[in-house]
């Protein structure tokens, strides 16, 4: 009896330690970044040209997804000469290097340099290296020297030159311009 009590006060311990709980999985490869970054630079080129520079104050690289997440984006762009067009600064952003597409997310503000200062502000804004664009699907302002103005999506090229605008609401210093179907009058 002696013996049975020795051997239940060794294995009732040993027994009560097996349960180890809930443990932590390990985290998938995708779901882990192949490189993480502080205070990032990188370039973006067509055909030896600088278009863009692309800072980030954080940045984690995932090879297999072929894309970059970012904190704290701010986006440089340049023309052929390597003069500034536009910047843009965002609270995070993605590219996709395959595609060449630059998404900046939150408190999105794109400015053109002066004498022109134009400043555009929305909460997620695309640039798409292949056709050379800027785009947003949501709501934006515009504020220049020459007029204001707001609407639920637009287009434009990095200068903000050829500004295209859905639902556009605002107003023109100057003589403004004409609708089409509008005669000088502003009747239809």
């Amino acid at each position: 009896m002696r013996g049975l009590a020795v051997v239940l006060l060794v294995a009732l311990p040993g027994i009560a330690c097996v349960d180890r709980g809930v443990t932590p999985q390990r985290a998938a490869t995708a779901d882990t970044a192949d490189q993480v970054m502080t205070g990032m630079t990188r370039g973006i080129t067509r055909d030896g040209i600088r278009l863009t520079d692309v800072q980030a104050e954080s940045a984690w690289v995932y090879n297999a997804a072929d894309i970059t997440e970012m904190k704290q984006v701010g986006l440089t762009f340049y023309d052929a000469s390597g003069k500034v067009r536009s910047t843009v600064t965002a609270d995070s952003g993605v590219h996709y290097v395959r595609t060449g597409v630059l998404e900046a997310r939150g408190n999105v503000v794109a400015t053109t340099p002066p004498p022109d200062a134009k400043v555009l502000k929305t909460e997620h804004l695309i640039f798409d290296k292949s056709s050379n664009l800027i785009r947003s699907d949501t709501a934006y302002t515009f504020t220049s020297p020459s007029g204001n103005g707001s609407g639920q999506s637009f287009e434009t090229d990095p200068d903000f030159l050829r500004f295209r605008s859905w639902q556009p609401k605002g107003y023109q210093k100057g003589q403004g311009f004409l609708l089409p179907g509008e005669d000088t009058t502003g009747t239809r």
